[in-house]
Order: C-alpha cells, then sequence, then structure tokens
C-alpha cells in the first residue's frame, strides 16, 4: 500500500468512527497534511494543521511550553507529544498527531542523528510516542515519517495503545 492508498484508508477509518483530525508538523513541512488532503472527502475529517518549523511557532502558536523545548529539545517524546495535544485542543479535533525530527542532511548529532523522528497521536487521554530513525535523502526521511505516523494513526484508532507504546 503506498502513501496515498494509506491515507486513503486511514480517512476511511476516520469516517467510520466520526473521528476528526489535526496535525502540527515540524520535519514534514507539511507532507502529511498534503498527503492526508489528496483524499477527496477528506473534509469530513481533517479540520487543519500547522507547520511549526521554528521554535517561537511552536510556543506561540501551537503552544508547547518553552519550558519542555529548553529542557528536551525540539526534537524529542515531549515535545512531539505536546505538539500532538496542544494542535488538537486549538483546532477542537478528536485527535492530534505531531512530528518532529532531523531530516538532515545536516543537524544531526550523536545522540540525535539525521533520521531522529518522533511522532505522536492523542486521541483522548490516550497519547502514544514513538521513536523512529530512518534512513536515506531529506525527501526519504520525511516520506518515511509521514507514512510511518499513518501507520501509528491506524495503530491507535484500530487496536488502541499498547503498553509497548505507552509514555
Amino acid at each position: 500500500m503506498n502513501i496515498y492508498q494509506r491515507a486513503a484508508f486511514v480517512g476511511s477509518l476516520l469516517k467510520k468512527t466520526g473521528m476528526t483530525i489535526s496535525v502540527c508538523e515540524s520535519c514534514t513541512g507539511g507532507m502529511l497534511g498534503s498527503v492526508i488532503t489528496s483524499v477527496a472527502g477528506s473534509s469530513e475529517y481533517f479540520k487543519g494543521g500547522v507547520i511549526a518549523y521554528a521554535n517561537n511557532v511552536k510556543v506561540r502558536i501551537v503552544g508547547v511550553r518553552a519550558t519542555t523545548l529548553q529542557r528536551y529539545g525540539a526534537v524529542s517524546k515531549q515535545t512531539a507529544r505536546e505538539m500532538a495535544q496542544r494542535v488538537r485542543d486549538s483546532l477542537q479535533t478528536d485527535i492530534g498527531l505531531g512530528i518532529t525530527g532531523i531530516a538532515g542532511p545536516t543537524g544531526g548529532s550523536r545522540t540525535k542523528p539525521v533520521g531522529c523522528v518522533y511522532i505522536s497521536v492523542a486521541i483522548g487521554k490516550k497519547i502514544v510516542v514513538k521513536e523512529y530513525t530512518f534512513q536515506g535523502t531529506r525527501k526519504d526521511i520525511r516520506k518515511k515519517a509521514c507514512t510511518r505516523a499513518l501507520h501509528l494513526l491506524e495503530a491507535t484508532i484500530s487496536h488502541g495503545r499498547s503498553d509497548r507504546d505507552q509514555v
């Protein structure tokens, strides 16, 4: 299943459940929102998104706490978690999805290499945060992050949260 087919499948799940979604993207730069809205009828469940590339946008527009960014960094499970929660709350949707990471080719470190991506899904009181390390070009990493976000969203809607996903 390619990324657009996955988006259509996830869209059908959202329609079936009557749930709405919003996204807050950093390293994917709007790609996830674009993929989701490539599906005809996505306006029934997709309410909007924020491309929060700069930290001040994460704080001022999205509502990520400055202390979270200072303590853990923009690329962290804590930041991804707040991105998902805050976009969900701000756009008044059932689900919030946050993605932050390092798409490269520069910007990585020993502890957070290029390809390090955190994805979070917030549904009600459930919050799932996963860490991934993707390989490839900047374009590859961004596309893999979007694909994995759709997979995580699907799993969270379909099966709920497993203990290993709990943060």
